[in-house]
């Protein structure tokens, strides 16, 4: 399998976060891009009161949280398969400047 081939992922997560920082902004969906291994690359959470946390290999994490360190697990995660433009629009379209400290 050569090595440019990615993944992507939609998981809606029916909790909040229990974090004092954004435990208020509701529960939340998760968007994933992984690379062959199915390490994750970028990720995008999106909350239900619209605020948006995106991290990628080059902006890892901050006080809100952070990119995944774990592999997705397959067996886990097979159902929630999307397409790249999925996650490509998500990801073009939501913004994240590092919200304010």
């Amino acid at each position: 399998m050569p090595d440019n081939i990615h993944h992507y992922f939609k998981r809606e997560w029916d909790e909040t976060t229990g974090d004092e920082l954004t435990d208020s902004w509701g529960r939340s969906t998760f968007y994933f891009e992984t690379d062959d291994q199915y390490i994750v690359v970028r990720q995008v959470q999106i909350f239900e009161n619209e605020n948006a946390l995106k991290y990628d290999t080059e902006y890892v994490d901050d006080k809100f949280g952070g990119l995944s360190e774990a592999p997705i697990d397959m067996e886990e995660f097979a159902e929630y398969s999307i397409t790249k433009e999925e996650f490509d629009q998500v990801w073009n379209t939501s913004s994240y400047n590092g919200l304010p400290e």
